[in-house]
Formats: C-alpha cells, structure tokens, sequence
C-alpha cells in the first residue's frame, strides 16, 4: 500500500514540476537521483534490452488503437461505394486527428492563410521554410504562402512496457471468447 501512495505522490508532483518528472524519468531509466533537486545523475551503464521498441511503432499503434488507421489502410477499398468510404474516413480522420493533437499538439509554423503574401527574411531557416518557384538573388525574398507548415508543441509519445515477443506488435489480435 506504502508504494501506491509513493507512486500516486510522484505522478501528482511531476505533473505540476518538470524537475520532478525529469528525475522520474531517470530513475526509470535506471538512473541515479541526487536527494538534491536538479542534481540527478546519469543512468549506469547498462546491457540493451533484447527487443526494443521504436516510437514509430507507438505511434501507429495508438493510431490503430483511436482511429483504426491500420485497419482502414489495409482494408481494400474497390467493393465500396464513395459514400461508405467517406463514412469510414470521417470516423478514422477523427480519430487520428485527435492522436495527434493529444500527442504532438500541431499548430502552423506561419500564421498567415494559404495564398497570402509573406516576406522571408534574410537568414531565414531553411528547415522552417522552403522556397519553391523560381528561386533567384539573395534575401529578403516575397512570395506566395503554398503551406504554412506544422511545428509539433509536444512530442509526448508514450513509453512501451511490453515483453520483447510484442515489440512490433501494432494492434495484439482479438479473440472472443463465447
């Protein structure tokens, strides 16, 4: 009973502070913590697990868990009308939209609408912005705004706990029993 009140403790206080949730995360990781705040040490050096999982794999999973995207991916559309696939679309769209904003939180890099006209700045960041057209001369350059772009606020993809048998398990099969 003690370690579910510690665990409850620990989970309340690293929502409220980042200092915190980051030496959970090293402990976890099993790492060292300093009795000190902010004083954590690094993880000892330890064997790799047999079977690691990648994030990638988190997140399809969880785009298959809330959105059935795998199923409706795999699913072979040619014996469906339009009108069953756009049913099917409008659930699996709502389902992965709402992954992703729980997730990565998207917003656009460029505030500015589609089509308007924008200024790059001389130094601008070609990992932020990518000039199409007909590129020519040095910055300060004007143009049409094609895409905004997306920038993730967060990234909070969550950690895998399964055996190493399910490390590229994306949905486990079901089986129900009668």
């Amino acid at each position: 009973m003690r370690r579910i009140v510690t665990a409850l403790r620990i989970f309340a206080a690293a929502i409220f502070n980042g200092s915190i949730a980051a030496q959970a995360q090293l402990l976890l990781r099993g790492g060292a913590v300093s009795p000190q705040p902010g004083l954590a040490t690094e993880p000892a050096p330890q064997r790799p697990p047999a079977a690691q999982r990648s994030e990638a794999l988190d997140l399809l999973a969880a785009l298959q868990r809330e959105a059935r995207f795998v199923d409706f991916i795999q699913e072979p559309l040619d014996g469906y009308s339009d009108a069953q696939v756009g049913a099917a679309v409008r659930e699996v769209h709502r389902g992965c939209a709402a992954v992703l904003e729980r997730l990565f939180q998207l917003e656009p890099l460029l505030p500015d609408p589609e089509g308007a006209r924008v200024e790059v700045p001389a130094g601008f960041d070609a990992g932020r912005i990518q000039l199409t057209g007909k590129v020519a001369g040095t910055p300060p350059f004007a143009g049409r705004l094609v895409h905004h772009g997306w920038r993730a606020a967060r990234c909070e993809v969550p950690m895998w706990s399964g055996t190493p048998e399910a490390a590229r398990v994306v949905a486990a099969a079901a089986v129900e029993l009668a």
